[in-house]
Order: C-alpha cells, then sequence, then structure tokens
C-alpha cells in the first residue's frame, strides 16, 4: 500500500511545526527524512541525496512566498536588499543546483552532512555575528547573494541559515533580517529548480517524469508545513525555548554525524 498521502504530510506537518516553534529552516529537516523515506520506496540509492534536496528546494517555492508576504503585511521586509540580491541568488542557486546534479549521491550526502553538523553548533550554543560591518553595495550584494544561492541550492534549503547572520552581521536588526531572509528564499527556490529540471532535460528527461524534483511530495509537505507554522509560532510563547533549541541542535548534530559517516 502507498502511504505517500499519509507521511509526506506528516513531514511536511512536523518540519512547518519546527520552523514555527525554533525558527528553523524547514529543509535541515526535510532532507534527511527525504532520504530516508525515498530509500525505503526503493529509489535508487546513486539518486536518493539529489531528490531529497531537489524536493526540499521545491517545497520553499511555496513556503518563501507566503512567508515573505506574511512580513510584508508588517513592514518587516527590506526590498531594496532583495532586490540587489536577488540576481546572484538566482544565479548561483542555479550554478549550485547544476552542480549537484553532477556530483555523486554519496558525495552530496556528505556535504549535506557537514552542514547540518555546522548549523546544529551554531543553534546550540547561539552563535550570531556581531553587528559590526555595513551592507556592500549592489554589486557586492549580488556577490555575495550567488555564494549563498550556491550553498543553500547544493543543501536544498531556502538560505536563512547563512542569510540572517549575514545581514545581522551588516547591522540588519533580527526582525528584518528574518523577514527578508524569508524572501531571498524565493528566488534561491527558483534557481535551485530551474538547475534541477535543467539537468533532467539535458539527460532527456520530461519535467513530470524528472528524477531530482518529486512535486506529489513536494506540494503535500509545502501545504502541511504552512499549516503547522503557526501552531508552533503559538507554542513558543508559552514554553522555554533554549533547552528545546540546544535538545535539536543535538539530534540535527547526530544526523549530520550519521550522514557523514554512512
Amino acid at each position: 500500500m502507498d502511504f505517500s498521502f499519509v507521511i509526506y504530510p506528516a513531514l511536511g506537518l512536523l518540519s512547518g511545526f519546527l520552523a514555527g516553534l525554533l525558527g528553523i529552516g524547514g529543509g535541515l529537516v526535510i532532507v534527511p527524512a527525504l532520504m530516508l523515506i525515498f530509500s525505503y520506496q526503493g529509489l535508487q540509492p546513486s539518486e536518493i541525496s539529489h531528490a531529497a534536496v531537489a524536493t526540499s528546494l521545491a517545497t520553499v517555492i511555496f513556503t518563501s512566498v507566503i512567508a515573505a508576504y506574511s512580513h510584508h503585511r508588517r513592514g518587516a521586509v527590506d526590498w531594496s536588499i532583495l532586490r540587489k540580491m536577488a540576481p546572484g541568488l538566482l544565479g548561483g542557486a542555479l550554478l549550485g543546483a547544476l552542480l549537484a546534479s553532477s556530483l555523486p549521491g554519496k558525495t552530496l550526502r556528505i556535504f549535506f552532512g557537514f552542514f547540518t553538523f555546522a548549523a546544529a553548533i551554531q543553534m546550540g550554543f547561539q552563535l550570531q555575528p556581531a553587528p559590526r560591518g555595513r551592507l556592500p553595495a549592489a554589486f557586492g550584494l549580488a556577490a555575495i547573494g550567488g555564494i549563498i544561492g550556491m550553498i543553500s541550492a547544493i543543501v536544498g534549503i531556502g538560505g536563512g541559515t547563512v542569510t540572517v547572520p549575514f545581514l545581522r552581521w551588516g547591522n540588519v536588526v533580527i526582525q528584518r533580517a528574518i523577514a527578508t531572509s524569508s524572501a531571498c528564499g524565493f528566488p534561491i527556490a527558483v534557481g535551485g529548480c530551474l538547475g534541477f529540471t535543467l539537468t533532467d532535460l539535458i539527460a532527456g528527461q520530461t519535467p513530470a517524469s524528472s528524477s531530482a524534483i518529486y512535486w506529489p511530495a513536494a506540494l503535500w509537505i509545502a501545504v502541511a508545513s504552512l499549516v503547522a507554522v503557526p501552531w508552533g509560532v503559538r507554542l513558543t510563547h508559552r514554553i522555554s525555548i533554549l533547552s528545546l533549541t540546544r535538545l535539536f541542535a543535538c539530534i540535527l548534530a547526530i544526523i549530520g554525524l550519521r550522514l557523514v559517516l554512512a
């Protein structure tokens, strides 16, 4: 029996709830979970990592739009920063997806494992750069956007793990940094999905039979995650988050090490 109609919404509920509760990017949960799910569904081992990363990026297309709109209604998104970073984010994500497609599945899995472990350290120890610098001009923002987009596409995330610390370093207040980062996820996701789709087309596959992006999973996860985010947000104001954040960081660190050493 196909349990896809249950397991993908369940993953979306979990990732959305954790995103609302702890303020993390869903990709850090979705990618390793999809690697496990796809392996049980009989996907070829060489395709599992690529499919997990690409499908995670596809979910960001939907979640970033909703998140950016919600922040925009509160006037929190700095659209001038986004406009300057967007070309780099889009182009970098496109190149990152093309690079990820060319990497062996094991290499991609190890890269994600290292990234996850680093994110766990940052989360567990609450490491944030002090606002000491100043954001560069348009060309500099586009160039840094290219780096952020490339890294994000390779690991299948919306980029908040990297974008928020950069904006904080540039003296952008935390609320505005988070809001702007959520909007930055859209060009990253679009560029990444275009890169994976282009790779499939070059390989002679149609988007409908793509071996990278599994759109049914992406849609189920995206819709369910949007439903669950408010639950996590409400709970944030009722319990102590620091201990939960550190517990989740420990789980992420174990997942990262497991992916690296597998």
